[in-house]
């Protein structure tokens, strides 16, 4: 049974890839949000469009997530 290792460097390279992400996706859907509401609750007939511009920041997690992985298995 073969296992493999990863290096130290590529785990501690990995998890900040995954942080970066997360923390970049809140704080866009942060103000996002907080404006989002406030046009809901004057026009409630754009909660389509506000929900799709929530939403656009969670490919941010997904592409940390994606390098993270990338990293973690030494494709690179």
């Amino acid at each position: 049974m073969v296992v493999a290792t990863v290096s130290p460097l590529y785990a501690v390279a990995a998890s900040i890839a995954i942080a970066g992400g997360l923390i970049g996706t809140g704080m866009a859907q942060q103000g996002i949000g907080a404006a989002g509401m406030g046009i809901i609750a004057e026009k409630p007939e754009k909660f389509g469009q506000v929900l799709f511009f929530f939403v656009i920041p969670e490919t941010l997690w997904i592409i940390g997530f994606v390098l993270g992985l990338i990293l973690l298995l030494q494709i690179l």
